[in-house]
């Protein structure tokens, strides 16, 4: 990320005295994900006073926004380190905003790196109920234990009083410490969710370079040269690109400028439609890939990292697929292309297989069935039970 971050010179005090509930999500798929859970709670408690550092979808929910996190969101141990002053800077201000103005209740959303160290900071203040404070402290979508730092669960178990998982193995992952851990359901499975996505075998290919700055400047490029490749044998081929943010379309409109032929076969859309048409799909290892294999849609994976950051990330993480709905599913639904493999030759030749192939379409649509099925916790309240219930502890 070579753009300066937006500066952190404080947060706003709480609009209402002190929060009910502060909430803490560092991503886009964090803060929609959030945002649901929000608004599934309010309606159960909609005199909840709710803050928030997360973004636009929390702050549509109905929670106060002291910072968009989601501007912010950076992936590697490259990048994170080069922007290490940023993020201290950012850390500090959040925990001073918690010193002072004392949230009853904090749920943190994934982001692990940030959340788990400000769970450290509050205990040590004696902010948190771990720390002997009054402040409960529930995490939604855990860290991924399972994937690396395994040991974490014992240091969580130590910090956070409850965590919700979204993936039904993940109990079983912290099985062995005393921190409460239940399944509540994946939202993407919910019967209200509206999904972004489906499949059309006469529609545009979907390109979805994902959320974050960085990532999107490796891997736009090679989408867009698996699609120029594939159009050579099918010159009628169109193309969807998805953007999460206006920073982001920015970003791919500045791409696309230099590959005018290219671009005249591209529409970019931002991710606020649902239900959009699409033949097959070239993505990258986000949110978004399980979102593309619930809805039954043929097509392939690609991901670069920094080489450094990718060189100490094959060190630490240890999992068969990148791809969620790979894993979960433990086979290549969505077949892999990382760093060097991800070429334009090969991203080309899975977008042609999923557009002529029609075993393509079936395995795709066997693995979405499959998908709903593990996903689904019984309930679409589930996770604003859960909730509903640390705040009662509070």
């Amino acid at each position: 990320m070579s753009n300066p971050l937006p500066a952190t010179t404080g947060f706003p005090a709480p609009i209402n005295g002190q929060p009910d509930l502060l909430i803490i999500a560092g991503e886009h798929s964090g803060d929609e994900h959030a945002a649901q859970l929000l608004t599934d709670l309010r309606r159960q408690q909609p005199e909840l006073k709710v803050a928030c550092l997360g973004g636009v979808e929390l702050q549509a929910a109905g929670a106060q926004l002291l910072y968009d996190l989601t501007t912010v969101s950076i992936v590697g141990f490259v990048e994170v380190v080069r922007h290490y002053n940023f993020f201290k800077g950012l850390f500090d201000r959040t925990l001073e905003w918690i010193e002072r103005y004392q949230p009853k209740h904090i749920c943190f959303v994934d982001y692990p790196g940030f959340n788990l160290r400000l769970a450290d900071q509050l205990a040590q203040r004696g902010l948190s109920r771990k720390g002997g404070g009054s402040i409960g402290l529930s995490y939604y979508i855990g860290p991924q234990v399972w994937a690396w730092k395994a040991k974490r669960r014992f240091k969580m178990a130590d910090l956070i009083d409850r965590l919700g998982v979204i993936f039904p193995f993940e109990v079983d992952c912290f099985a062995d410490t005393e921190l409460p851990t239940e399944f509540v359901g994946h939202p993407f499975v919910r019967k209200t969710w509206q999904a972004p996505f489906r499949y059309d075998a006469s529609a545009p290919v979907l390109l979805l370079p994902g959320s974050r700055t960085a990532a999107v400047g490796r891997i736009f490029p090679l989408l867009l040269a698996g699609f120029r490749q594939a159009r050579d044998s099918h010159p009628d081929l169109q193309a969807t690109v998805v953007y999460p943010s206006e920073q982001i379309r920015v970003q791919l409109e500045a791409v696309l400028a230099a590959e005018p032929d290219l671009a005249a076969h591209i529409q970019l859309v931002a991710n606020s439609q649902q239900s959009l048409p699409a033949s097959a799909v070239l993505m990258s290892s986000g949110t978004m890939s399980l979102a593309c294999a619930l809805s039954a849609i043929p097509g392939a994976i690609a991901y670069r990292l920094n080489p450094m950051s990718y060189w100490i990330g094959r060190m630490l993480v240890k999992v068969k697929y990148i791809g969620i709905a790979n894993l979960l599913l433990d086979r290549p639904l969505h077949p892999e292309f990382i760093q060097d493999a991800a070429s334009a030759s090969q991203l080309s030749r899975q977008l042609i297989r999923a557009l002529e192939d029609l075993a393509a379409a079936e395995q795709a649509a066997a693995g979405a069935q499959e998908l709903c099925e593990l996903l689904h916790a019984g309930s679409d309240a589930s996770a604003a039970v859960w909730l509903a219930q640390g705040l009662l502890e509070s």
